[in-house]
């Protein structure tokens, strides 16, 4: 009898023969209830899991890989879940550690240590001792917002032998007080190169304004020259305290400290030189305490003064100029130096048109006991005036040098 033979094709190269028997493993030989690995899989769950793929291997066939594929990677993942959302296990807290929460202090900046007698694993609390450095910052450190008033300085200057020596050393002075400083320079028609030149380099901000009034009608320059300043206050409405400060005048820092605290009109004692140069005369208030009960004067021809003030000798506030309805003035008329009034009385015609009487005063310093201005009067008249500052000839000599 012939025998047919069949060749093994590759879809079944894992049959097995055992004692003539021949046994195809088929995909889900693996998951069944009869295999060796069946034994393996001691938790119900997993046995489970085996008979619900071999179910479903088994109505889907060779033709059904993908589908069959896809089921068991959503039913791993779903499973996977379970496990994450319900773990079995149980996790042991050990009881000889010891956590000492932080505890925030700022009344202290010493660390606590652990103790030697403590056990286990500490925690050193933590500080917080910002607010303190800060506190302690604050009250070592003033804050000063207080606004200091503006100081409005009128020079009249002209061309003399000593002009540049006076304005650089008045420049000098304004240059130490504490801003603001305006320095408001005022020249007779023509302005000169050399004193905008000399404004320029004195660090001080400044204003250079020139006085159109003819030279050959003024019978005081001083005052005209003054009056330009007020009219550019006036109309700029500048807010300050004004002080005419000569250039040939010296200036103690302490007067500028004591122009700030003026809240309407402030005056002071002046030390002037006599025309003898032997002997010095003050010219002034006298106080007790700011109140002006009194004035200081020598001179008979000045004894009919209503006020005893030098030109250097009193500071006024700006808005007296343009804000009459502020200070209660019974007119609106400019507040001007007058020049067609004697000599000496220019001071005094100018205050009564600012202030009543002494009530309205304000004694600076209080007690008006410090010299703090100098006049002294110390321009020479015979020097020859040089042109541009500069000299012409540099090569004459009274001495030949050695």
């Amino acid at each position: 009898m012939a025998s047919f033979r069949r060749t093994l094709s590759p879809a079944y190269h894992d049959r097995h023969h055992h004692n003539g028997v021949v046994s195809v493993s088929s995909p889900s030989h693996k998951f069944s209830p009869n295999s060796n690995n069946y034994s393996k899989l001691t938790s119900p769950l997993h046995a489970l899991l085996a008979r619900v793929a071999g179910a479903f291997a088994k109505r889907y066939g060779r033709k059904g890989q993908w589908r069959k594929t896809l089921f068991r990677c959503l039913l791993f993942f779903f499973v996977g879940f379970l496990l994450g959302m319900f773990p079995f296990g149980h996790v042991a807290v050990n009881d000889d550690i010891e956590i000492n929460t932080p505890r925030a202090t700022t009344t202290s900046n010493k660390a606590q240590l652990p103790r030697d007698d403590e056990t286990g694993f500490t925690i050193d609390p933590v500080r917080l001792t910002a607010e303190n450095h800060i506190s302690e910052a604050v009250t070592n450190f003033r804050f000063d917002f207080a606004p200091r008033k503006q100081l409005i300085i009128v020079t009249p200057t002209y061309n003399r032998a000593f002009q540049a020596y006076f304005m650089n050393r008045l420049g000098q002075v304004l240059r130490l007080i504490p801003p603001p400083v305006l320095w408001i320079v005022v020249e007779m028609n023509p302005a000169s190169m050399e004193t905008a030149e000399l404004l320029r380099k004195s660090g001080v901000m400044y204003r250079h304004l020139v006085c159109t009034k003819n030279s050959t009608d003024v019978k005081d320059r001083g005052v005209h020259q003054r009056n330009t300043a007020l009219e550019h206050i006036e109309h700029h409405r500048l807010n300050g305290i004004v002080y005419f400060a000569d250039d040939d005048n010296i200036y103690s820092l302490q007067l500028f400290e004591t122009l700030r605290h003026i809240s309407g009109f402030g005056t002071w004692t002046v030390a002037m030189l006599a025309p003898s140069k032997n002997k010095a005369i003050l010219e002034g208030p006298v106080c007790n305490g700011s109140q002006v009960i009194g004035w200081h004067t020598n001179e008979k021809s000045k004894r009919l003064r209503r006020f005893h003030v030098d030109m250097s000798g009193f500071a006024f506030n700006s808005t007296i100029l343009w804000d009459p309805k502020t200070w209660r003035r019974p007119t609106s008329n400019p507040i001007r130096q007058l020049d067609t009034v004697k000599e000496g009385f220019q001071e005094t015609t100018f205050i009564e048109q600012l202030v009543e009487d002494e009530s309205h005063m304000e004694g600076s310093p209080p007690g008006c006991s410090n010299i703090i201005n100098w006049h002294l009067h110390l321009d020479s008249h015979n020097v020859v005036y040089p042109k541009g500052w500069l000299l012409q000839k540099n090569l004459d000599a009274v001495f030949p040098a050695k």
